[in-house]
C-alpha cells in the first residue's frame, strides 16, 4: 500500500510538472537546456553518431541577461526570451506566436509589430524579415532581433518609426531554423540547414562521416598535410600562398599541382578516403522552394539535365521552408521581404535562373534596381544584384582555374519564389565579408589574404589559429589551424556584429518605409434630383511602391483595388422597390473595381444611391487593396 501511495504521489508530481511546462515543453526534451548533460544529442536515425560534446563559445550568450546588447551572439532560446519579454512589455504593439515546429520539434516563433489600436495587422501594408534559414549563418538572425529592438525602442520617440507602426505591419522571424542554429552554437558541429538525416555522398549511409574535434578545443578547424608519397602528390591541390610570407595562408591550385592536402578537422569514419563528407543533415532550406525547383543530386536520371544539391525529395518537404511559404501565401498584404543569409556582403535578389532583363517586367526591374542602390547607400556592400548574373560573376575570373566566370543558376531559391510566384520585392541579402575589409595587396580582389591581414591588424589575430602539429590517427603527421570557422569565416567577431546588422537593418527599415499606402483624400455626398445622391470617393497611393508589381498581377497574387458602399442589407432587399437602391454601379455586387493604384497615383470612384425612405442613411465607404491596405469611412446620405 505504501509503495502504491508513493507511486501515486510521484505520478501526480510528474503530471503537475508537465502541466506547468514552459513554452518549449519539458526542459529534458532539449539537450541544450539540460546543464547536467555533457553531450548534445540530435534527433533522427543515422548511421553515424548523433551525440557531440557540448561547447560554449565566448562569443555567444547562453542565458538572457537584464539588457540586450549586440556585442555578442545569442542562442535561439535567448532570442525567444526577448520576444516573449517584448510581447509582455508592449502588448499593444507586439504579437508573438508559433508558426510551425522544426524537424526536431522546436517552435518557430514570429512577431507581428504594429499599433493594434489603428487596425488589424492584415488590414495594413506589410513587410516581412527573416533570419536563420542556414544553421551557421547566425548573423542574419541577429539582424532581425536588432530591428525588433530598434523599432520598439523608438516607437513614440521617432515620429517616422511611430508613423510606420501606426500604419504598417512588420513581421519578424528571427530564427527559422532553431535546430541547426542551436547545434551550431552548442557544439563544434556545423551543417547547412535541416537536421533531417541525408545521404550526402550517396553511398547508402546517412550522416556517417561527421566532422571530429580532434584536439578538443570545441572548434572544427582545418588540417593541412604536406604531401610525401607519390599518391599524395597526385592529389595535392594546395600550396602556401606566396602573398603571405608567414606561411599561414593556403592557396588552392589544380589537383596534382600542389604540395599540400587540406581537410576539415576529422577522420575518415567510413573508410572511403574522404573526410567529413557526410555530416549531420545536409538539406538546404534555401533550395527547397517550389519555384524553379530541381531534383536533388542524383535525381536527374538522364545525366544531361539540371539537379540541385540540398533540394530534398520534393519542394517544401522541410517544415522550416514550408513554414515560410504557407504563412506568406496566407498573408498577401506583404510587399517587401528580406530573408537573410551570411558570408558574402551583397544585396541579393531574383532572378536565380535567368538574367533580369530576360525574365522581369521592366517596371519591376526598375524598382529592384532602385532598392539595390538604396541598400548600397546604407551598407556600402561591394555588390548588389541578381543571383544568376551578379552573384556568380562578382569575381571576374575563377580563382582556381583562371577562367572567366559565367552566370550560374540556383534552383528552388527563395528570391525566385519571392518574385515569380509571390510577386514581391524579395531580397536574400548576405552579411559579413570574412574580414576582407581592405584590399591590402592592391590586386582589386577582396580575398582571404585581405581577411588575414585585417585579423592581424584590427582583430588581435583572434580569427586565425596558428598551425599546430598533431598526430592524426589515419594521416600521421599533420597540422591543425586556419580561420575560425564560426566567428571569423562565416560570421564576424562579436565586436563587429552590431556594425553589420545595424546597417543591414536600416536598409530593411528603409524598404518598409516605401510600402504602398492607400489613403482617402476626399469622400463627398452630393444630392441629385428625385431623392438620389452621388457619393464620390477619392484616394491616392502615398507610398513609394505600387500596390502590385507587374509580376504580382500576372500570377494573380494581388487583387485589383476596389471600393464598396456598405449599407444595412435589410434596407437593400426588394430590388427596385427596396428602401435603398444603389443605382450606380449597375453590376450585381455593387463593387467598383479600380485596377492597381500606382506610386503617387490619385483615383476616384462614384456611387449613386436612391433613397425610397425618409430620413438620413448611415453608410460606410470601404477601400480595399491587397497590398495598399484597408480603409473605411462613415458617411451620412440624406438629411
Amino acid at each position: 500500500m505504501k509503495q502504491l501511495f508513493t507511486a501515486l504521489i510521484c505520478f501526480l508530481c510528474t503530471t503537475a510538472l508537465y502541466a506547468q511546462k514552459s513554452y518549449y515543453g519539458p526542459e529534458a526534451i532539449w539537450p541544450e537546456q539540460d546543464t547536467a548533460r555533457k553531450f548534445y544529442t540530435v534527433k533522427g536515425d543515422r548511421h553515424g553518431i548523433s551525440y557531440f560534446k557540448k561547447h560554449q563559445f565566448k562569443e555567444v550568450q547562453y542565458q538572457p541577461g537584464p539588457t540586450l546588447s549586440f556585442d555578442i551572439y545569442h542562442t535561439p532560446d535567448v532570442m525567444h526570451s526577448w520576444c516573449r519579454k517584448w510581447a509582455e512589455q508592449y502588448p499593444n504593439l507586439v504579437d508573438l506566436y508559433e508558426v510551425a515546429k522544426s524537424y526536431e520539434g522546436r517552435p518557430i516563433l514570429q512577431m507581428t509589430l504594429t499599433n493594434k489600436k489603428t487596425g488589424k495587422h492584415t488590414d495594413k501594408p506589410a513587410a516581412y524579415f527573416e533570419g536563420g534559414r542556414h544553421s551557421g549563418e547566425v548573423t542574419s538572425s541577429e539582424a532581425v532581433l536588432w530591428l525588433a529592438k530598434h523599432l520598439l525602442d523608438n516607437y513614440g520617440k521617432d515620429p517616422v518609426i511611430t508613423q510606420l507602426l501606426d500604419t504598417k505591419s512588420i513581421y519578424l522571424r528571427p530564427q527559422n531554423n532553431p535546430d541547426g542554429a542551436t547545434m551550431y552554437l552548442y557544439t563544434a558541429q556545423r551543417n547547412r540547414s535541416s537536421m533531417r538525416p541525408r545521404d550526402d555522398d550517396r553511398d547508402g549511409l546517412l550522416d556517417e562521416d561527421t566532422e571530429d574535434d580532434l584536439d578538443g578545443d570545441g572548434i572544427i578547424y582545418q588540417i593541412r598535410k604536406k604531401a610525401v608519397t607519390k599518391e599524395e602528390f597526385e592529389k595535392a591541390d594546395y600550396v602556401l600562398d606566396p602573398k603571405d610570407k608567414s606561411g599561414r595562408l593556403m592557396k588552392r591550385v589544380k589537383e596534382g599541382q600542389g604540395q599540400w592536402l587540406v581537410y576539415t578537422e576529422g577522420i575518415d569514419n567510413d573508410g572511403d578516403s574522404k573526410y567529413n563528407e557526410d555530416g549531420i543533415g545536409g538539406l538546404d532550406n534555401h533550395r527547397n522552394y517550389p519555384e524553379n525547383w530541381r531534383p536533388d543530386q542524383g535525381g536527374d536520371f538522364t545525366g544531361r539535365g539540371y539537379s540541385q544539391g540540398g533540394a530534398s525529395d520534393y519542394p517544401l518537404s522541410e517544415p522550416e521552408t514550408r513554414a515560410t511559404y504557407t504563412w506568406l501565401m496566407g498573408h498577401p498584404n506583404i510587399s517587401v521581404v528580406n530573408s537573410m543569409d551570411t558570408r558574402v556582403p551583397m544585396h541579393l535578389r531574383p532572378p536565380s535562373t535567368s538574367s533580369s532583363a530576360e525574365s522581369m517586367f521592366p517596371p519591376d526591374l526598375a524598382i529592384y534596381k532602385h532598392m539595390d542602390s538604396l541598400g548600397l547607400s546604407f551598407t556600402g556592400y561591394p555588390w548588389a544584384g541578381d543571383v544568376y548574373d551578379t552573384y556568380h560573376t562578382r569575381n571576374k575570373t575563377d580563382r582556381l582555374t583562371g577562367d572567366p566566370t559565367k552566370p550560374t543558376p540556383l534552383f528552388g531559391h527563395g528570391p525566385d519564389f519571392g518574385y515569380f510566384q509571390y510577386g514581391a520585392v524579395w531580397y536574400g541579402d548576405e552579411l559579413w565579408n570574412g574580414g576582407a575589409m581592405k584590399d591590402y595587396d592592391g590586386d582589386g580582389d577582396y580575398d582571404e589574404y585581405d581577411g588575414l591581414m585585417w585579423d592581424d591588424e584590427a582583430n588581435g589575430k583572434r580569427g586565425f589559429k596558428s598551425w599546430t602539429k598533431f598526430t592524426h590517427p589515419q594521416l600521421g603527421a599533420v597540422e591543425i589551424g586556419g580561420f575560425h570557422p564560426k566567428f571569423f569565416a562565416q560570421n564576424g567577431p562579436a565586436w563587429q556584429l552590431e556594425n553589420w546588422i545595424s546597417k543591414q537593418s536600416k536598409f530593411n527599415l528603409a524598404m518598409a518605409k516605401e510600402l504602398p499606402q492607400l489613403e482617402f483624400t476626399d469622400v463627398t455626398v452630393r444630392p441629385l434630383a428625385n431623392n438620389e445622391f452621388e457619393v464620390s470617393v477619392l484616394w491616392k497611393n502615398s507610398g513609394k511602391l505600387p500596390v502590385a508589381l507587374e509580376q504580382a498581377k500576372r500570377v494573380k497574387m494581388v487583387q485589383e483595388d476596389r471600393v464598396t458602399l456598405d449599407i444595412d442589407k435589410a434596407l437593400l432587399k426588394g430590388f427596385d422597390q427596396a428602401k435603398v437602391v444603389i443605382t450606380q454601379p449597375t453590376i450585381t455586387d455593387k463593387t467598383i473595381y479600380s485596377g492597381y493604384t500606382g506610386i503617387g497615383e490619385k483615383k476616384e470612384a462614384t456611387f449613386r444611391v436612391k433613397l425610397n425612405q425618409p430620413g438620413p442613411l448611415k453608410a460606410k465607404v470601404k477601400l480595399l487593396s491587397t497590398r495598399g491596405g484597408y480603409k473605411e469611412k462613415e458617411i451620412t446620405i440624406g438629411k
